[in-house]
Protein backbone atom coordinates (compact mmCIF):
# COMPACT_ATOMS: atom_id res chain seq x y z
CA UNK A 1 0.00 0.00 0.00
CA UNK A 2 2.84 2.45 0.52
CA UNK A 3 4.08 1.88 -2.76
CA UNK A 4 1.20 2.48 -4.56
CA UNK A 5 0.27 5.19 -2.83
CA UNK A 6 3.88 7.00 -3.47
CA UNK A 7 3.60 5.74 -6.69
CA UNK A 8 0.31 7.65 -7.12
CA UNK A 9 1.83 10.85 -5.05
CA UNK A 10 4.78 10.86 -7.45
CA UNK A 11 2.55 10.76 -10.67
CA UNK A 12 0.32 13.48 -9.27
CA UNK A 13 3.47 16.05 -8.61
CA UNK A 14 4.42 15.59 -11.86
CA UNK A 15 1.34 15.54 -13.85
CA UNK A 16 -0.58 19.09 -13.21
CA UNK A 17 -2.91 18.26 -16.23
CA UNK A 18 -5.69 17.90 -13.62
CA UNK A 19 -4.93 20.58 -11.37
CA UNK A 20 -4.14 22.71 -14.24
CA UNK A 21 -7.28 22.39 -15.73
CA UNK A 22 -5.69 22.76 -19.24
CA UNK A 23 -6.84 20.74 -22.27
CA UNK A 24 -4.92 17.81 -23.81
CA UNK A 25 -3.43 18.08 -27.40
CA UNK A 26 -5.98 17.12 -30.06
CA UNK A 27 -4.55 15.17 -32.54
CA UNK A 28 -7.12 13.02 -33.65
CA UNK A 29 -10.38 14.60 -35.51
CA UNK A 30 -12.46 12.01 -35.64
CA UNK A 31 -14.09 13.04 -31.87
CA UNK A 32 -12.67 16.48 -31.83
CA UNK A 33 -14.07 19.81 -33.86
CA UNK A 34 -15.28 17.73 -36.96
CA UNK A 35 -18.26 15.76 -38.21
CA UNK A 36 -20.69 14.50 -35.02
CA UNK A 37 -21.27 10.85 -35.09
CA UNK A 38 -24.15 9.91 -36.50
CA UNK A 39 -25.23 8.02 -33.68
CA UNK A 40 -24.14 9.24 -30.12
CA UNK A 41 -24.02 6.23 -27.62
CA UNK A 42 -22.68 6.66 -24.14
CA UNK A 43 -21.28 4.01 -22.11
CA UNK A 44 -20.66 3.99 -18.51
CA UNK A 45 -18.29 1.52 -15.85
CA UNK A 46 -18.99 1.72 -12.42
CA UNK A 47 -16.92 0.27 -10.08
CA UNK A 48 -19.95 -0.76 -7.52
CA UNK A 49 -23.45 -1.51 -7.80
CA UNK A 50 -26.36 1.18 -8.46
CA UNK A 51 -28.28 0.84 -5.32
CA UNK A 52 -29.80 3.56 -4.47
CA UNK A 53 -26.85 5.47 -2.53
CA UNK A 54 -23.24 6.35 -2.26
CA UNK A 55 -20.76 7.25 -5.77
CA UNK A 56 -22.06 4.78 -8.47
CA UNK A 57 -25.62 5.99 -7.83
CA UNK A 58 -24.64 9.51 -8.70
CA UNK A 59 -22.73 8.89 -11.29
CA UNK A 60 -26.06 7.01 -12.41
CA UNK A 61 -27.58 9.78 -11.71
CA UNK A 62 -25.95 11.09 -14.39
CA UNK A 63 -26.13 9.08 -17.22
CA UNK A 64 -30.20 8.98 -16.42
CA UNK A 65 -29.94 12.74 -16.82
CA UNK A 66 -28.20 12.20 -20.57
CA UNK A 67 -31.02 9.85 -21.38
CA UNK A 68 -34.04 11.65 -20.21
CA UNK A 69 -32.40 15.39 -21.73
CA UNK A 70 -31.07 14.43 -25.03
CA UNK A 71 -32.19 11.43 -25.95
CA UNK A 72 -29.35 9.35 -26.55
CA UNK A 73 -28.82 5.22 -25.50
CA UNK A 74 -26.60 4.77 -23.05
CA UNK A 75 -25.05 1.65 -21.72
CA UNK A 76 -23.47 0.35 -18.60
CA UNK A 77 -21.72 -2.01 -16.58
CA UNK A 78 -21.61 -2.30 -12.90
CA UNK A 79 -19.17 -3.85 -9.92
CA UNK A 80 -16.38 -3.62 -12.60
CA UNK A 81 -13.20 -4.20 -10.84
CA UNK A 82 -9.90 -2.32 -10.70
CA UNK A 83 -8.33 -4.67 -12.94
CA UNK A 84 -7.66 -5.75 -16.91
CA UNK A 85 -11.03 -6.90 -16.89
CA UNK A 86 -12.00 -2.57 -17.44
CA UNK A 87 -10.32 -3.26 -21.34
CA UNK A 88 -12.59 -6.01 -22.11
CA UNK A 89 -15.80 -4.33 -20.94
CA UNK A 90 -14.72 -1.42 -22.68
CA UNK A 91 -14.28 -3.87 -25.91
CA UNK A 92 -17.69 -4.88 -25.46
CA UNK A 93 -19.06 -1.55 -25.38
CA UNK A 94 -17.33 -0.40 -28.71
CA UNK A 95 -18.82 -3.34 -30.03
CA UNK A 96 -22.33 -2.07 -29.01
CA UNK A 97 -21.77 0.91 -30.63
CA UNK A 98 -20.43 3.17 -27.73
CA UNK A 99 -18.53 6.22 -28.74
CA UNK A 100 -18.50 8.00 -25.85
CA UNK A 101 -17.01 6.02 -22.62
CA UNK A 102 -17.31 7.38 -18.74
CA UNK A 103 -14.81 5.23 -16.57
CA UNK A 104 -15.94 6.04 -13.32
CA UNK A 105 -13.07 5.01 -10.61
CA UNK A 106 -9.93 5.98 -10.12
CA UNK A 107 -8.29 2.57 -10.62
CA UNK A 108 -9.96 2.39 -14.49
CA UNK A 109 -7.62 4.45 -15.75
CA UNK A 110 -4.56 3.01 -16.64
CA UNK A 111 -6.76 0.65 -18.05
CA UNK A 112 -8.92 3.33 -20.20
CA UNK A 113 -5.53 4.53 -21.12
CA UNK A 114 -3.97 0.87 -22.79
CA UNK A 115 -6.92 0.81 -24.88
CA UNK A 116 -7.66 4.85 -25.82
CA UNK A 117 -5.03 4.56 -28.91
CA UNK A 118 -7.01 1.04 -29.98
CA UNK A 119 -10.18 3.55 -30.30
CA UNK A 120 -9.12 6.63 -31.66
CA UNK A 121 -12.96 8.02 -32.52
CA UNK A 122 -14.37 6.77 -29.18
CA UNK A 123 -14.15 9.80 -26.45
CA UNK A 124 -13.09 8.54 -22.95
CA UNK A 125 -13.61 10.05 -19.66
CA UNK A 126 -12.23 9.19 -16.36
CA UNK A 127 -13.33 10.56 -13.09
CA UNK A 128 -10.54 11.57 -10.46
CA UNK A 129 -7.50 10.33 -12.28
CA UNK A 130 -5.00 12.07 -13.87
CA UNK A 131 -3.97 10.23 -16.97
CA UNK A 132 -4.90 11.79 -20.84
CA UNK A 133 -4.75 11.24 -23.79
CA UNK A 134 -5.89 12.94 -27.60
CA UNK A 135 -8.99 11.24 -26.54
CA UNK A 136 -8.99 10.80 -23.38
CA UNK A 137 -9.49 13.41 -20.61
CA UNK A 138 -9.74 13.27 -16.11
CA UNK A 139 -12.18 15.24 -14.17
CA UNK A 140 -13.15 15.73 -10.62
CA UNK A 141 -14.75 18.05 -8.27
CA UNK A 142 -13.04 20.23 -5.20
CA UNK A 143 -15.20 17.90 -2.88
CA UNK A 144 -12.95 19.24 0.36
CA UNK A 145 -15.01 22.04 -0.03
CA UNK A 146 -18.35 20.84 1.78
CA UNK A 147 -16.23 18.42 3.30
CA UNK A 148 -14.85 21.60 4.67
CA UNK A 149 -18.65 22.54 5.66
CA UNK A 150 -19.91 19.09 6.67
CA UNK A 151 -16.71 18.98 9.27
CA UNK A 152 -18.73 22.91 10.76
CA UNK A 153 -21.89 21.15 10.91
CA UNK A 154 -19.83 18.01 12.90
CA UNK A 155 -17.57 20.29 15.17
CA UNK A 156 -20.78 22.05 16.33
CA UNK A 157 -22.99 18.77 17.34
CA UNK A 158 -19.97 16.60 18.97
CA UNK A 159 -20.55 16.28 23.12
CA UNK A 160 -17.16 14.19 23.84
CA UNK A 161 -15.14 16.19 21.37
CA UNK A 162 -14.40 12.87 19.52
CA UNK A 163 -15.28 12.29 15.75
CA UNK A 164 -15.15 9.23 13.75
CA UNK A 165 -14.01 8.84 10.12
CA UNK A 166 -14.24 5.71 8.33
CA UNK A 167 -11.67 5.97 5.62
CA UNK A 168 -10.91 3.94 2.37
CA UNK A 169 -7.23 4.14 1.19
CA UNK A 170 -4.53 6.68 1.36
CA UNK A 171 -4.18 7.84 -1.30
CA UNK A 172 -4.65 12.21 -1.75
CA UNK A 173 -8.05 12.51 -2.76
CA UNK A 174 -9.14 10.46 0.98
CA UNK A 175 -6.45 12.43 2.59
CA UNK A 176 -7.36 15.89 1.75
CA UNK A 177 -10.75 15.00 2.24
CA UNK A 178 -9.92 13.65 6.40
CA UNK A 179 -8.12 17.53 6.72
CA UNK A 180 -10.70 19.21 4.92
CA UNK A 181 -13.29 18.26 7.28
CA UNK A 182 -11.04 18.29 10.41
CA UNK A 183 -10.41 22.02 9.43
CA UNK A 184 -14.06 22.56 9.54
CA UNK A 185 -14.12 20.76 12.72
CA UNK A 186 -11.55 22.43 14.21
CA UNK A 187 -13.03 25.81 12.99
CA UNK A 188 -15.88 26.18 15.35
CA UNK A 189 -14.32 23.57 17.83
CA UNK A 190 -10.64 23.64 18.68
CA UNK A 191 -10.82 20.71 21.49
CA UNK A 192 -12.47 18.47 19.27
CA UNK A 193 -10.20 15.77 17.39
CA UNK A 194 -11.13 13.76 14.42
CA UNK A 195 -9.84 9.60 14.76
CA UNK A 196 -9.21 7.61 11.52
CA UNK A 197 -9.63 3.80 10.90
CA UNK A 198 -8.92 2.71 7.35
CA UNK A 199 -10.87 -0.01 5.66
CA UNK A 200 -8.30 -0.63 2.33
CA UNK A 201 -11.93 -0.95 -0.18
CA UNK A 202 -14.67 1.40 -1.54
CA UNK A 203 -17.32 -0.90 -1.35
CA UNK A 204 -17.94 -3.64 1.75
CA UNK A 205 -20.73 -2.20 3.55
CA UNK A 206 -19.04 -5.34 6.49
CA UNK A 207 -15.84 -3.54 7.01
CA UNK A 208 -17.66 0.22 6.94
CA UNK A 209 -20.31 -0.86 9.09
CA UNK A 210 -17.60 -2.75 11.66
CA UNK A 211 -15.12 0.32 11.36
CA UNK A 212 -18.15 2.91 12.57
CA UNK A 213 -18.66 0.53 15.57
CA UNK A 214 -15.02 0.85 16.47
CA UNK A 215 -14.87 4.02 16.57
CA UNK A 216 -18.00 4.47 18.32
CA UNK A 217 -16.95 2.26 20.86
CA UNK A 218 -14.08 4.49 21.42
CA UNK A 219 -15.67 6.99 22.55
CA UNK A 220 -17.07 9.12 18.67
CA UNK A 221 -20.96 10.70 19.00
CA UNK A 222 -20.11 11.56 15.90
CA UNK A 223 -19.38 9.41 12.41
CA UNK A 224 -18.00 11.06 8.90
CA UNK A 225 -17.04 8.58 6.11
CA UNK A 226 -14.87 7.92 2.63
CA UNK A 227 -16.75 4.82 1.50
CA UNK A 228 -19.46 4.02 -0.74
CA UNK A 229 -22.24 2.54 1.59
CA UNK A 230 -24.47 4.08 4.19
CA UNK A 231 -23.00 1.54 6.19
CA UNK A 232 -21.12 3.58 8.83
CA UNK A 233 -24.06 5.77 8.88
CA UNK A 234 -26.91 3.05 9.57
CA UNK A 235 -23.91 1.80 12.39
CA UNK A 236 -24.32 5.38 14.39
CA UNK A 237 -28.19 5.02 14.45
CA UNK A 238 -27.96 1.53 15.92
CA UNK A 239 -26.22 3.12 18.31
CA UNK A 240 -27.44 6.26 19.02
CA UNK A 241 -24.81 8.82 17.30
CA UNK A 242 -25.02 11.03 14.55
CA UNK A 243 -23.65 10.70 11.27
CA UNK A 244 -21.67 12.32 8.21
CA UNK A 245 -22.78 11.08 4.90
CA UNK A 246 -20.91 11.34 1.61
CA UNK A 247 -21.90 10.58 -1.64
CA UNK A 248 -25.49 11.15 -1.96
CA UNK A 249 -28.22 12.32 0.42
CA UNK A 250 -28.53 9.45 2.35
CA UNK A 251 -30.76 11.26 4.95
CA UNK A 252 -33.93 8.75 4.25
CA UNK A 253 -31.40 5.49 4.99
CA UNK A 254 -30.07 6.80 8.25
CA UNK A 255 -32.73 8.95 9.57
CA UNK A 256 -32.19 8.87 13.17
CA UNK A 257 -28.54 9.97 12.55
CA UNK A 258 -28.17 11.84 9.32
CA UNK A 259 -26.99 15.41 9.48
CA UNK A 260 -25.39 16.32 6.41
CA UNK A 261 -23.61 15.18 3.66
CA UNK A 262 -20.98 16.31 1.06
CA UNK A 263 -22.14 14.84 -2.01
CA UNK A 264 -21.93 14.81 -6.35
CA UNK A 265 -23.93 16.62 -8.48
CA UNK A 266 -22.83 15.29 -11.93
CA UNK A 267 -25.66 15.96 -13.89
CA UNK A 268 -24.85 19.09 -15.68
CA UNK A 269 -20.77 17.95 -17.02
CA UNK A 270 -22.29 14.69 -18.01
CA UNK A 271 -24.73 16.68 -20.12
CA UNK A 272 -22.50 19.13 -21.15
CA UNK A 273 -19.95 16.41 -22.51
CA UNK A 274 -22.38 14.90 -24.45
CA UNK A 275 -23.76 17.74 -25.75
CA UNK A 276 -20.77 18.64 -27.43
CA UNK A 277 -19.62 15.33 -28.44
CA UNK A 278 -23.42 15.03 -30.51
CA UNK A 279 -22.34 18.46 -31.75
CA UNK A 280 -18.93 17.02 -32.95
CA UNK A 281 -17.07 20.14 -30.78
CA UNK A 282 -15.99 17.73 -28.23
CA UNK A 283 -12.22 18.28 -26.42
CA UNK A 284 -10.49 16.13 -23.85
CA UNK A 285 -10.33 19.26 -21.75
CA UNK A 286 -9.02 18.30 -18.15
CA UNK A 287 -11.25 19.40 -15.21
CA UNK A 288 -11.52 19.95 -11.07
CA UNK A 289 -14.89 21.99 -10.46
CA UNK A 290 -16.19 23.03 -7.53
CA UNK A 291 -19.16 24.19 -5.44
CA UNK A 292 -19.54 27.06 -8.14
CA UNK A 293 -19.38 24.84 -10.94
CA UNK A 294 -22.14 22.63 -9.47
CA UNK A 295 -20.50 19.46 -9.73
CA UNK A 296 -19.96 19.28 -5.59
CA UNK A 297 -22.47 20.57 -2.80
CA UNK A 298 -23.90 20.02 0.07
CA UNK A 299 -26.88 17.96 1.16
CA UNK A 300 -29.40 19.66 3.02
CA UNK A 301 -29.11 19.63 7.03
CA UNK A 302 -31.84 17.66 8.82
CA UNK A 303 -33.33 18.34 11.63
CA UNK A 304 -30.69 16.72 14.20
CA UNK A 305 -28.31 19.32 12.61
CA UNK A 306 -27.36 21.37 15.50
CA UNK A 307 -29.06 25.36 16.35
CA UNK A 308 -26.76 27.68 13.97
CA UNK A 309 -25.26 25.51 11.68
CA UNK A 310 -27.01 26.44 8.92
CA UNK A 311 -26.26 30.05 9.07
CA UNK A 312 -22.90 29.12 9.59
CA UNK A 313 -22.70 26.77 6.70
CA UNK A 314 -24.88 29.27 4.52
CA UNK A 315 -21.79 31.85 5.54
CA UNK A 316 -18.67 30.12 4.44
CA UNK A 317 -20.54 28.91 1.32
CA UNK A 318 -20.52 31.88 0.48
CA UNK A 319 -17.34 33.21 1.11
CA UNK A 320 -15.54 30.01 -0.41
CA UNK A 321 -17.68 31.06 -3.60
CA UNK A 322 -16.86 34.10 -3.78
CA UNK A 323 -13.23 33.38 -3.46
CA UNK A 324 -12.86 35.32 -0.34
CA UNK A 325 -11.75 31.95 2.03
CA UNK A 326 -9.43 28.88 0.54
CA UNK A 327 -10.35 25.85 2.89
CA UNK A 328 -6.41 25.36 2.78
CA UNK A 329 -5.09 28.43 4.39
CA UNK A 330 -2.48 29.82 6.54
CA UNK A 331 -0.98 29.21 9.02
CA UNK A 332 -1.13 25.53 8.38
CA UNK A 333 -0.09 22.97 10.48
CA UNK A 334 0.46 19.34 9.84
CA UNK A 335 0.11 16.29 12.67
CA UNK A 336 3.43 16.77 13.83
CA UNK A 337 3.12 20.79 14.93
CA UNK A 338 5.21 21.73 11.40
CA UNK A 339 4.26 24.76 9.40
CA UNK A 340 3.09 23.90 5.87
CA UNK A 341 2.00 27.05 4.53
CA UNK A 342 2.58 30.41 6.39
CA UNK A 343 0.18 33.41 7.09
CA UNK A 344 -1.78 34.66 4.30
CA UNK A 345 -0.80 31.95 1.95
CA UNK A 346 -2.97 28.98 0.14
CA UNK A 347 -2.27 25.68 -1.10
CA UNK A 348 -1.90 25.15 -4.88
CA UNK A 349 -3.34 22.98 -6.52
CA UNK A 350 -0.57 20.60 -7.07
CA UNK A 351 -0.15 21.26 -3.54
CA UNK A 352 -3.57 19.68 -2.84
CA UNK A 353 -3.51 16.91 -5.26
CA UNK A 354 -0.15 15.93 -3.70
CA UNK A 355 -1.22 15.50 -0.22
CA UNK A 356 0.17 12.67 2.08
CA UNK A 357 -0.22 14.28 5.39
CA UNK A 358 -2.71 14.87 8.45
CA UNK A 359 -3.09 18.16 9.71
CA UNK A 360 -3.57 18.98 12.98
CA UNK A 361 -6.33 17.89 14.70
CA UNK A 362 -6.21 14.41 13.38
CA UNK A 363 -5.74 11.67 15.01
CA UNK A 364 -4.54 8.17 12.78
CA UNK A 365 -1.36 7.36 10.57
CA UNK A 366 -0.87 7.58 6.68
CA UNK A 367 0.79 3.83 6.64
Amino acid sequence: MKNLKLSILVVLVLSLLLAACTPATVEDPGTNGEDAPEEVVVGFLYVAPVGNEGFTYSHNLGRLHVEQELGVRTIYQESVPDTAEVENVIANMVDQGANMIFGTSFGFGEYMLNVADQYPDVAFLHCSGYLDAPNMLNYFGRMYEPRFLSGLVAGMKTETNKIGYVAAYEIPEVIRGINAFTLGVQTVNPDAEVHVVWTHTWYDPINEREAALSLIDGGADVIAQHQDTAAPQQAAEERGVFAIGYHSNTADVAPGSFLTAPIWNFRPYYKEQVELFMAGEWTPENVWLGMNDGMVLLAPLSDLAPEGAQELVDEYTAKINSGEYHVFHGPLYNQAGEMVIGEGETLTDEEMLSMNYFVQGVVGRIE
